[in-house]
């Protein structure tokens, strides 16, 4: 199992955690993280896109001159998709683009992100998020100490209202509990925050 340092808000070490070694320390694999990136992405999609086939651009149903006799090509409607202004064919209409990827592939993505963030020192493990006051700047000041003064992602079950109001406001900065953590969030973020707690939920429910 890898041994983890714990750190306080001061950035000193106040102790270690025993993290799960099929979670922290498995082998990466980048095509898992892959997909469940693009799945992510897929499922963030709105879909609004369309566009206006014949029957719904505005114009006239009749027949703009008869069919025979004229020496032009015969029209039945101005509003046929050859003409400007006239409907368009096999255009975008609304759509859901969000698909389901396996579990086993889910968890082993998350297991490949934790044990990538590790592997490359951009993971820490602090003792707890306590803030005794919702201040912005006393939120910001802890990233600084923590050598988060980046993009950060926060992962933490308490929830601590004071660190929810603190840490809002904060560009770059992400709060999330540990069931609602993706591989989107942890690669997105250059650096990431566990609780002790967090840290062991993960640890525990990755493992199973």
């Amino acid at each position: 199992m890898p041994t983890v340092e714990v750190v306080d808000l001061n950035n000193q070490p106040v102790g270690q955690v025993e993290l799960a070694d099929a979670v922290f320390g498995a082998p990466v694999n980048e095509s898992l993280l892959y997909e469940a990136v693009r799945q992510y992405q897929a499922g963030q999609r709105r879909g609004t896109a369309k566009t206006k086939v014949r029957w719904e651009v505005a114009g006239s149903g009749k027949k703009l001159w008869k069919q025979k006799g004229t020496g032009r090509a015969r029209m039945g409607s101005i509003r046929s998709p050859l003409w400007r202004h006239g409907g368009t064919v096999h255009g975008p209409v609304p759509r859901d683009y969000s698909y389901k990827l396996p579990r086993k592939m889910l968890l082993g993505a998350l297991r490949s992100a934790l044990s990538a963030k590790l592997r490359d020192g951009q993971l820490k493990v602090v003792s707890e998020f306590g803030f005794a006051e919702s201040k912005t700047k006393g939120v910001r000041a802890a990233l600084n100490v923590l050598e988060a003064k980046r993009s950060v992602l926060l992962v933490d079950n308490s929830g601590n209202r004071n660190l929810e109001l603190g840490a809002r406001n904060l560009e770059g900065v992400t709060l999330l509990p540990t069931r609602e953590v993706t591989v989107y969030h942890l690669l997105g973020h250059d650096r990431v925050l566990l609780s002790k707690a967090a840290a062991a939920k993960l640890s525990e429910a990755l493992a199973l």
